[in-house]
């Protein structure tokens, strides 16, 4: 049996780190200056920028007890792709849908980019808002 490509060697690491709410853990395997996308319509939406606004999305996700089991993992010379279930156990209603993630690695095999697409947007959107507040302004205004 041929051994396993390091990318997904990489992102089974996250994974891990992730069920155990290991922050350290997780930034091994991410590039200082990744950008990790987040799509939908709530607070915690849009390209996080930067290893610490990355953990800092993360700190928050693990508030509501996110959880994530991969079903699927592929790679090629630059990408990873993962589908995987992944719910919520805390907070008011639910999230439990397949996500698929396109993980981009650069040339220090670190993942520089991430894009993260919810089989059930909506579910997500109305999740986040019924759990997370904004800031108040002036705070939330750059």
């Amino acid at each position: 049996m041929p051994d396993k490509d390091a990318k997904i060697q990489a992102i089974e690491t996250f994974f891990a780190a992730y069920a155990a709410n290991d922050l350290a853990g997780m930034r091994t395997v991410l590039a200082e200056n990744i950008e990790w996308t987040i799509p939908g319509h709530h607070p915690l939406a849009g390209t996080k920028r930067g290893v610490e606004e990355v953990a800092a999305f993360f700190s928050q996700l693990g508030k509501a007890g996110f959880q994530a089991e991969p079903l699927f993992l592929e790679a090629n010379d630059e990408y990873v792709v993962d589908i995987h279930r992944g719910w919520t156990t805390e907070g008011t209603g639910k999230v439990d849908t397949l996500w698929a993630l396109v993980w981009h690695f650069n040339t220090d095999g670190k993942v520089d980019r991430v894009f993260n697409l919810s089989g059930d947007q909506h579910q997500m959107d109305a999740f986040v808002w019924a759990n997370y507040d904004l800031a108040p302004l002036p705070d939330r205004l750059a």
